[in-house]
């Protein structure tokens, strides 16, 4: 059975997206992107992420290549 190609993760589409951690720590397990950080120069990909705990309101920053790691994150809220 041939399963559909998952859509692929676009940075243009990051903001305000939702995301499970696989492994919560300290109960947050729950997060939404706040911010797509800029690159230095126009033009230039999309280099990293601030994602907030929606349970502590905690900020943390990742390359945002690192959501496409299915060991540690899971798109949308599972």
């Amino acid at each position: 059975m041939n399963l559909p190609a998952r859509n692929p993760l676009n940075a243009n589409k990051l903001m305000h997206s939702k995301w499970t951690a696989v492994a919560p720590v300290n109960k947050e397990k729950h997060f939404i992107v706040i911010k797509v950080g800029e690159p230095a120069t126009p033009g230039a990909p999309v280099t990293d992420v601030e994602l907030q705990a929606v349970h502590s309101q905690r900020v943390q920053v990742l390359p945002w290549r690192a959501l496409r790691d299915a060991s540690a994150w899971r798109q949308g809220w599972v």
